[in-house]
């Protein structure tokens, strides 16, 4: 071998080298996804005083209501809509009219078409008879569409029904915070309706 071509190895050589011992010198481990923290204000509250649906009812002062036709005459649809979160709850009202079962057995069912993603779906019943108030609100856990439903009734006039949904993929871990303060908000809106 020449010189220049010793010159040349042993050159490599020793880059290939600085360069083993550089790049072992730093320990690289990977990162766990992480979600970004949402710093979540107090929840309060204003009435909302609606003549269709017939009924008065609290939302959060972080949301408003936009009212919606449905391509159905007799029903009316408005949405409680959370712009800082990116999520709305859709809300369907419908007169009773000798219905009831037929209503409420819908109503369940559209709960119901969650189990494909859902991990558990709990019922938490709900009444209160001197409002004349009676509903369930429903709990999906798991990376389901919609991780929180409801149905509110009277049984012989009143049957609303609603929805929360989130703008964004249905990954329970980093929608929970926010699913948990508009749970609050939800059930306060349950517990503060009433008919007129």
């Amino acid at each position: 071998m020449n010189k220049m071509m010793q010159k040349t190895l042993y050159k490599g050589l020793i880059l290939f080298i600085t360069t083993l011992v550089v790049g072992s010198c730093s320990n690289h481990t990977p990162k766990p996804y992480a979600y970004f923290r949402i710093d979540l204000p107090p929840n309060s509250y204003q009435t909302f005083d609606s003549t269709y649906p017939p009924c008065t009812f609290d939302i959060s002062t972080f949301s408003t209501v936009v009212p919606r036709k449905s391509k159905n005459s007799k029903e009316e649809w408005l949405d409680i809509v959370y712009p800082t979160f990116n999520g709305r709850i859709y809300c369907s009202y419908v007169k009773v009219n000798n219905d009831f079962r037929r209503l409420s057995e819908e109503s369940r069912d559209l709960v119901y078409k969650h189990t494909v993603r859902a991990d558990a779906i709990i019922e938490h019943p709900y009444e209160n008879a001197e409002a004349n108030v009676y509903g369930i609100i429903y709990e999906l856990t798991g990376n389901a569409a919609s991780p929180l439903q409801f149905l509110l009734t009277d049984s012989t006039t009143h049957f609303l029904r609603g929805a929360l949904y989130f703008n964004a993929v249905p990954n329970a871990d980093s929608i929970a915070p926010v699913s948990a303060f508009i749970e609050k908000d939800l059930k306060h809106l349950v517990e503060s309706i009433r008919w007129k």
